[in-house]
């Protein structure tokens, strides 16, 4: 002790006239980069797959505006503002409602990491890729995971999830609402009346559905409903909404133990974000900018209403699905009521290879559209009209390029 004190005394004492104090010198080892002191260069492309959406000139534009401190009044305002158009575009009245700072990976693990604890069951419905890594995520945790597996394409019926719940008696069901990687919308109708039947609560993916599809999460009575900025909102991606129910709170606040993440701890961030009548306390630096796009990307979808933008997807998809039979294509979800509405599922014409048709499309006509992900790679094309790009004068326009794309990519005959 008496060492360190001596050090310490030696640091303060004052430097002699003239002295000065450098710092520890190397050599350079890594050069400045040749490429960038290039400009930066980025393509202008019609996303069709499905996400990221296009921008509308209205979220780049706030882009540009100054940046303001986090803890500022107007910072607060921004957050209290994007609140109540996550309140609407989810149609509920919980308090606790807020955006998360990451994509919608980081709002499914805010999710799973504050309501599960070690040995809670959860039980998963698995249809497409966001089941599968909702089952991950909570094995990662310590929950005994138990999932309900369906090929693409594939729903859950009330009676199947009723076996589930009987069976394993969870704590949690996960339901995807908007299966982007085959093209399916799980109704969601009884479902969170049913859980609360054995006690569980309902958790819903919205990523790919929310502002194209009807939900209600209150009236649906679903616990806990997260979605994204980079699809329907046309914001950039990097940042997702959020929302718990009553009953999902109330498990939150009982927990046993801490959650395993201190950055998507809820009960710091409903702080932070003014969900409690308590002074607000720093909890993280939030992406300033990318609050601001998301604020007006429910600003619009606000200003346009939901019901509006309900039936814009509706009638583009309707039209695309259309264009699609007309040139002997299938869809790959069959029954029409099943189909979600932003992300469409066309199944792969015989003797195709899927990369070529996306890299015609993308190189002959500068759009995008995806192939399959996950369960249902090599199985499907994706095509996604998100938001502003649901017209169908982009109908049109990739209805062209798959058409010419056809015609001219090699096709194995046997």
């Amino acid at each position: 002790m008496f060492r360190a004190l001596a050090v310490a005394s030696v640091a303060l004492r004052p430097r002699k006239a003239g002295q000065v104090w450098t710092m520890a010198s190397h050599q350079l080892l890594v050069s400045p980069p040749e490429a960038l002191r290039k400009p930066l260069s980025v393509p202008s492309r019609l996303l069709l797959g499905p996400g990221p959406s296009n921008l509308t000139p209205r979220v780049m534009a706030v882009g540009s505006l100054p940046l303001i401190g986090l803890m500022h009044k107007e910072m607060f305002q921004i957050m209290d503002d994007i609140k109540q158009g996550i309140q609407y575009v989810f149609q509920t009245q919980n308090l606790l409602t807020l955006a998360v700072s990451g994509s919608g990976h980081s709002a499914l693990e805010a999710a799973l990491f504050n309501v599960l604890e070690p040995g809670d069951s959860f039980l998963v419905g698995a249809n497409g890729v966001w089941g599968l890594r909702a089952a991950d995520i909570g094995e990662r945790i310590g929950a005994r995971v138990h999932t309900m597996l369906k090929d693409p394409g594939g729903h859950y019926t009330l009676q199947e999830v009723e076996e589930g719940l009987s069976q394993h008696k969870p704590a949690l069901l996960f339901l995807t609402h908007g299966e982007s990687s085959s093209g399916v919308l799980q109704p969601l109708d009884g479902y969170g009346e049913l859980c609360h039947r054995y006690k569980c609560l309902l958790l819903v993916d919205s990523v790919a559905s929310l502002g194209g599809a009807p939900i209600y999460m209150d009236q649906q009575e679903i616990d806990i409903l997260y979605s994204g900025s980079q699809k329907v909102l046309n914001s950039p991606p990097g940042t997702s909404i959020i929302s718990f129910s009553d009953k999902a709170q109330s498990k939150i606040y009982a927990r046993k133990t801490k959650p395993c993440s201190f950055y998507l701890d809820m009960k710091g961030l409903a702080n932070f974000w003014g969900c409690e009548d308590k002074p607000r306390i720093y909890h993280h630096t939030v992406p300033i900018i990318s609050l601001y796009s998301l604020r007006e990307s429910l600003a619009t979808i606000a200003e346009q209403g939901l019901e509006s933008s309900w039936r814009q997807h509706r009638e583009a998809a309707a039209y695309l699905h259309g264009r699609l039979q007309a040139l002997g294509l299938q869809l790959f979800v069959k029954n029409p009521a099943l189909r979600l509405p932003t992300i469409t599922t066309v199944a792969m014409p015989a003797g195709y290879d899927w990369r070529d048709i996306v890299s015609y499309v993308m190189d002959h006509f500068n759009i995008e559209i995806m192939g399959g992900l996950g369960p249902s790679v090599g199985k499907v094309l994706r095509i996604g009209l998100l938001g502003c790009n649901a017209t169908r004068e982009n109908v049109d326009r990739v209805i062209e390029a798959l058409k010419e794309a056809l015609q001219r990519c090699p096709r194995n005959k046997l």
